[in-house]
């Protein structure tokens, strides 16, 4: 008389043992190799380096290299088609490993270190400050009454 009940919680031990997996990476690497990276403010090691994640969106992205110009950037993770809204789910439930690779290659470059070299860096960060400032003035003029 129980064998209903039995049937259906074997049916659905089965169905979750046998459930699918989805694993998505990010696979950063430089040129050159061995620079060290932070994805949204967590160290996560030297190039080239895999960092799993969960969410797909936009990831705060810094690489430094002793000699190199340091890169801080935003980058993205493109939703595939697989995890669009309601086949994620399908995904989810189905049998299957599914494994979303995100490829991202930066290719640095050389710091120069020359007295001139810093002395232009500066210069340029100046005058983009000062065009900065100038900005923001004009348009607490154009607010005012």
């Amino acid at each position: 008389m129980n064998h209903p009940r039995t049937f259906t919680m074997f049916a659905l031990a089965l169905a979750l043992a046998t459930t699918g997996c989805v694993r998505r990476t990010i696979e950063i690497s430089t040129t050159p190799e061995g620079a060290l990276v932070w994805v949204n403010g967590r160290e996560v090691g030297r190039t080239p380096v895999s960092v799993d994640f969960t969410h797909y969106g936009t990831y705060d992205l810094m690489i430094k290299k002793k000699g190199w110009e340091p890169i801080i950037d935003a980058k993205t993770t493109p939703v595939p088609i697989l995890d669009s809204a309601g086949l994620d789910l399908i995904v989810e439930i189905l049998p299957v490993d599914v494994h979303h690779v995100v490829k991202w290659h930066i290719d640095m470059e050389r710091r120069d270190g020359s007295r001139r070299a810093l002395l232009k860096r500066a210069n340029e960060l100046r005058t983009s400050l000062d065009d900065a400032q100038q900005v923001s003035a004009e348009k607490t003029l154009d607010e005012s009454p």
